[in-house]
């Protein structure tokens, strides 16, 4: 099952069991916030905690703490029709939320529930929407209406608007527990506890993002990356030819891992290292060689470069990836050279 297709199901991932506990036991004393603000990594389970918590809501006769499964609110929910629920993304991966989107939201908001209960909606990323969009949703998070929730969702805190954070109450997702999370991994994915736990490594802990490593040959790209750099290193491949293959790819992925292969390179060509310091096995002959001919200046360097190229993608300031991929790769040509 790919992580797509998690995010569709309503359900409380075992780690984050205590915020659940939390947020219902706010709820038995009316003290349920209008808008919850769920922050946390990529692939930790918010956007399946967040149908979860909707379930929860909208049910006309919760069981201890969960839906009942049975009312009517229920069977709706679960088909993916509940009137009483709005779910909005952007148009399409990657894009903003624009302010159209949030108008179309506003009919739902001020109408009666269908069902009698509440009206949820949930915003997802809610860090892509663009100003006007962020803005137009201001109005709606100051006068939501009776029985509403609203809950954004969100990895990248820091491009939201401190006057929408200021009006939400912010529930931080905490990291996975390493062994739960090692244990889960290997169950769903039917694989040895040690392959799992690598799995995390390369998804710093993501567990849904290692599903879809598996599952989706997301470990395809990353081994078609590691080729790619070390036939540049070897004179195997230009950095052009390699950018050429991989520009159109998911960059702030691939720039993710260089960035981690950084890392891994420092420490272990701190003195007198031990190579087993080394995090991301399936790079280790490649980032032991560099370690040995690298040097920190040019390394850090290297590591600002990187992170520059990320920040620019994840800004959206929509710089010419082809370009981007030359320049990142033309450095990484250069690093051993002295």
């Amino acid at each position: 099952m790919s992580e797509d297709l998690w995010l569709n199901r309503p359900l409380v991932l075992p780690w984050l069991k205590d915020r659940w506990e939390h947020l219902l036991d706010l709820k038995s004393r009316n003290r349920f916030p209008h808008a919850l603000l769920i922050n946390g990594p990529e692939g930790i389970g918010k956007a399946c905690f967040s149908l979860a918590l909707a379930n929860y809501v909208l049910c006309r006769n919760p069981q201890d703490s969960s839906a009942c499964g049975k009312c009517r609110s229920c069977e709706l929910t679960a088909s993916g029709n509940h009137p009483d629920l709005y779910q909005l993304h952007p148009d399409e991966p990657g894009k903003p939320i624009k302010i159209d989107q949030i108008r179309e939201l506003t009919e739902f908001i001020y109408s009666t529930a269908q069902q009698g209960g509440y009206r949820v909606v949930i915003i997802d990323p809610a860090d892509s929407m663009n100003i006007n969009a962020a803005n137009a949703l201001l109005k709606m998070l100051e006068e939501p209406g009776e029985n509403t929730l609203l809950m954004l969702l969100s990895h990248r805190l820091g491009q939201m608007l401190p006057t929408i954070k200021s009006r939400c109450q912010r529930v931080d997702m905490p990291p996975a527990d390493a062994v739960i999370a090692t244990k889960w991994v290997a169950t769903q994915l039917e694989v040895e506890p040690e392959e799992a736990a690598q799995l995390l490594v390369i998804t710093h802990n993501s567990p849904l993002q290692a599903l879809a490593y598996k599952q989706d040959d997301l470990l395809g790209l990353r081994a078609k990356v590691l080729k790619g750099l070390a036939d540049i290193l070897k004179n195997r491949s230009s950095s052009v030819e390699v950018a050429q293959q991989l520009f159109k790819e998911d960059l702030e992925l691939i720039l993710g891992w260089i960035y981690s292969w950084m890392v891994d390179i420092a420490r272990s060509s701190e003195s007198e290292a031990d190579p087993e310091v080394l995090r991301h096995n399936d790079a280790r002959n490649m980032l032991l060689a560099l370690a040995r001919k690298v040097s920190s200046r040019k390394l850090y360097a290297y590591a600002d470069l990187v992170q520059e190229a990320r920040r620019d993608l994840m800004f959206r300031r929509n710089p010419n990836k082809q370009l981007l991929m030359e320049k990142v790769l033309g450095e990484w040509y250069s690093l051993p050279k002295g």
